[in-house]
């Protein structure tokens, strides 16, 4: 799996992808990010995601986001986990 911490993201490089709730996202989330929630992204990554196309992680404690990466890299697609430590 690979991580990245998220000070070292560029939007240059892909989607950022913050997979907390709604009411968490707009309490607190990366300016670069966009929110599609765990679940939602996990039950329709097929009309979500590109394979051909990078992929950045992230959720507030690390711990949805590490198992989505897991989930994702297993479905083929190009995932990194960010971490805010």
């Amino acid at each position: 799996m690979k991580r990245l911490d998220i000070k070292n993201y560029y939007k240059s490089m892909g989607t950022l992808i913050d997979i907390q709730n709604p009411l968490d996202y707009k309490e607190y989330h990366h300016p670069d990010s966009i929110n599609i929630p765990y679940e939602t992204l996990l039950l329709n990554h097929k009309t979500l995601l590109d394979k051909n196309k990078p992929y950045y992680i992230v959720c507030h404690k690390g711990t949805k986001s590490r198992k989505a990466v897991s989930i994702l890299e297993f479905y083929g697609y190009d995932v990194t986990q960010m971490s805010y430590e």
